[in-house]
């Protein structure tokens, strides 16, 4: 089929024929163009979700660390202004 997209091989090793196998399982009867397209658009939404999860653990490793790390104790700055001429 004619295209101005670029097209990429794929050549079928142990690894791709297994993969193929199990999408062929999956989704019965598709051609094997049709299984690696939807292996390949299913292998992008899994990493996006793994993407997405690890961020939002990010987050909240972050904002749990965010409270523990005091510097100065309750009142310090009150002190340290007491001592500032008016």
């Amino acid at each position: 089929m004619p295209t101005v997209r670029p097209r990429h091989a794929i050549t079928e090793t142990d690894s791709v024929a297994h993969a193929l196998s199990v999408a062929r399982r999956r989704w019965p009867g598709q051609p094997a163009s049709r299984l690696l397209t939807r292996l390949i658009e299913e292998g992008a939404s899994a990493v996006e979700a793994d993407d997405a999860a690890e961020r939002s653990e990010h987050e909240r490793a972050v904002a749990a660390l965010t409270g523990l790390a005091t510097y100065y104790p309750d009142g310090y700055l009150d002190d340290v202004r007491e001592g500032w001429a008016e």
